[in-house]
């Protein structure tokens, strides 16, 4: 590991589910009373605008309550401490790395406190409900909707991220299920280019066999343990 300078970290609901965030698949969770075709998708808006504010308002205010867990705090310390080139990548669409003190981070999904105007494509730092279409404060248009990536849409800066992850040592992914592309690819650009590959995970991700390494455990016990060893 001495060889190692650019690190990118992908991180996925693992990370916030003990913080009390629902993951997609956490049972008796937010999202299983809920089809993702209905309030994950520009087809499940266009068809209920009404179901999909109500569902995102309500994930606002839930995440506004967490707080960062041991695994936001080990990863902003190495963010501050780290001298080389770090990326971290979340699929994540809380505010729990920023709010943990992290500054090399890229939202790939979005995030749930911005609004994303359709009519003048502005984006607002937003905390409040939107089911009730307050206007854009950009333009003044009721076309507010939330600036999350869904299911059918493009990522974020996938640009910015495929040269940080071609360019990286050792790439690790913690907290991910593996399922969702184009994320569960970034492990194979990273094995391709000669990267060293960790996962951190609760149980093996869908795409565990890509991986040098894979340890299992909690988020709050892997990632502080992985960031102490990495900075010793």
């Amino acid at each position: 590991m001495n060889s190692i300078r650019n690190i990118v970290i992908l991180t996925g609901a693992g990370v916030s589910a003990e913080s009390g965030i629902d993951t997609f698949r956490s049972a008796g969770g937010l999202w299983e009373r809920h089809r993702i075709e209905d309030v994950a998708t520009p087809e499940g808006f266009a068809r209920d605008p009404d179901l999909v504010l109500r569902f995102y308002d309500m994930r606002r205010e839930n995440i506004q309550k967490a707080q960062p867990n041991a695994a936001h705090d080990a990863l902003a310390r190495l963010d501050a401490a780290w001298e080389g080139n770090l990326l971290i990548v979340t699929q994540n669409v809380d505010d729990l790395h920023e709010r943990a003190g992290a500054k090399r981070l890229i939202h790939m999904h979005g995030e749930h406190l911005s609004a994303w105007c359709a009519a003048c494509d502005a984006r607002t730092v937003w905390r409040d409900p939107l089911a009730h279409r307050p206007p854009c404060p950009a333009c003044a248009t009721p076309a507010l909707r939330p600036d999350v990536v869904w299911f059918g849409e493009m990522p974020y800066q996938m640009d910015e991220i495929d040269a940080a992850v071609r360019d990286c040592d050792l790439f690790v992914s913690i907290g991910t299920s593996g399922a969702v592309y184009p994320a569960a690819g970034f492990v194979r650009t990273a094995r391709h280019v000669g990267a060293h590959t960790l996962e951190l995970n609760l149980d093996p991700s869908q795409g565990s066999i890509m991986f040098h390494e894979c340890r299992l455990g909690p988020a709050t016990e892997l990632v502080p343990a992985w960031v102490d060893s990495l900075l010793s």
